[in-house]
Formats: C-alpha cells, structure tokens, sequence
C-alpha cells in the first residue's frame, strides 16, 4: 500500500514540476506582452501598471511593413509543403525497410540514425544549394526541412510498419495489388495514428525552426514567424513588450496543435514500441 502511496506522490509532484517548468515561463511572456515599452524594460515577473496588450500586437503586426503577415504566410507553406513530402517519403522508405530485409537495411539504418545525431555543415549546403540555383529560395528551404526531418519519420513509420501483421500483404498479393497500390491501399491506411503523430511533431518542428531559414532563405521576403524576432532587437536596444508579444502570437498555432493532437502523439510515438 505504502509503494503504491509513494508513487502516486511521485507522480504528482512529476505533474506539477513538469506545469511549473512550462507555464511559469509562459505566465511571465504574457505579463511581459500586456505592458508598455518602458514598464517592461525592468524585466520584472510583476503586474503590469498599465495593460496594452491590443496596442502591442497591432504594432507588432505593423513592424517593418507588416512583416509577419508575409511570415505567418511563408512559415504556413513552407510546414505544409515540407511536412506533405516527409510524411509520404519516410512512409514509403519505413515500409520498404519492414517489409523487404537486406543486407543493405544495416547500411540505410546508419546513415538514417547519422541524420539524427550528426550536426548538418551549413557551409557545404548553403554552396551546394548556390550551385543548384535554390538557395535562397522557399523551395530551397522546403528540401531542407525535408532532409533534415526524414529520419525521426523513416524510424517512426519503420517502428510501426514491423508490427503490421504480413498476412495482409499476401491476401493483397492475391488479389492483384502491386506494391504501389499494396502501399497506398493497404499499408499507408493502416499507419493513421502515427501520420498524425508524424505531421504534427514535424509541423511544429518546421514551423519553429529558426537556424534553416537564417542560413539558407535570408532576406525579408522570405522570412519566417521566427525571424520576425529580429524586427525588435537591435545591438543597442530591444523593445520588449513587442518582442514578447511577437513571441506569443508565434507560440499560438503549435501550442494549438499540441493541445488538440496530444492523444494522437502519443499513440503514434508508443505503437512501435511493444512487438507485437
């Protein structure tokens, strides 16, 4: 009774740290978005003396010739676009590693897990894109995204894909499919709960990103919701109400998707995991 006692405290005292950790911060960019330039100057965790929250993201949205709107833009079709192509590629290439055993799966696993723990060269990319004229580019960037998204989905779709019993594969076989329509009617189907999971870590991934685009798709008419920070730095002075208010507004849309996706996460992230 009394180790059932201990880790429901365990349990408890896990929940509230891990509120703490997220909505303390949270509590204090909010605060922080409902002053006035020179009350939040101070940096104080305090209640604003006068509230201006409206103010604030009308300004932020009229910094630099509504510059956020043309990134809320970019950002939304540079996540759907990079997003639609990694869930369909790594959807194939996992099925393809479950199903069809080689002794080239060692070889493709390596460099699958290289891209999840080896550092990109920026400088390479950044010249080899110059070279093939899409540097620079939301095209460009979109392909950035996709390759250095695709490994986190290929183990995802390939954890998965191992548990799906074979036997569906021959009835399909039997009845004339090919390993096209075998994909796409049977086995892509089959893997809705971990797309899900798949397009929403990624969507938020994308989204957030803020290294890819800084390297690879400078300027303004490429920006990103993340870049849109820089509108309020400078090396001498930050305006922090709008910074803050810029960083909420960009924090809305993937806060969102976690919200309403988070069962759905979790069921894609744990359904490979048992063999079943």
């Amino acid at each position: 009774m009394s180790r059932t006692v201990s880790r429901h405290v365990y349990g408890a005292v896990a929940v509230l740290l891990s509120a703490a950790i997220f909505l303390v911060p949270f509590a204090f960019i909010v605060l922080q978005s409902l002053k006035t330039g020179p009350d939040s100057a101070g940096l104080q965790f305090s209640w604003p003396v006068d509230i201006v929250f409206w103010e604030n993201v009308v300004a932020v949205f009229q910094a630099r010739d509504y510059m956020l709107i043309t990134a809320f833009i970019n950002s939304t079709i540079l996540t759907v676009l990079s997003v639609s192509i990694m869930v369909v590629l790594a959807a194939m290439i996992g099925w393809v590693l479950a199903r069809r055993p080689s002794r080239w799966n060692g070889v493709i696993t390596f460099f699958v897990l290289a891209g999840l723990i080896v550092p990109p060269a920026i400088v390479p990319t950044a010249r080899l894109m110059q070279t093939l004229g899409i540097f620079n580019t939301i095209g460009g960037l979109v392909l950035i995204e996709v390759a250095f998204g695709m490994s986190f989905c290929v183990l995802l779709f390939r954890a998965f894909v191992s548990n799906v019993p074979r036997e569906l594969d021959e009835a399909a076989t039997i009845d004339g499919a090919g390993p096209i329509r075998l994909f796409f009617k049977i086995g892509f189907p089959l893997m809705k709960s971990v797309i899900v999971t798949a397009i929403v870590v990624q969507s938020v991934t994308v989204f957030n990103d803020f290294a890819n685009p800084l390297y690879f798709a400078p300027g303004e008419e490429n920006a990103t919701v993340q870049l849109t920070l820089f509108n309020f730095q400078s090396q001498f002075q930050t305006t922090w109400n709008l910074l803050f208010t810029d960083i909420l507004l960009i924090t809305i849309p993937p806060l969102v998707m976690y919200i309403f996706f988070n069962r759905q996460i979790v069921a894609g992230m744990t359904s490979g995991a048992v063999k079943g």
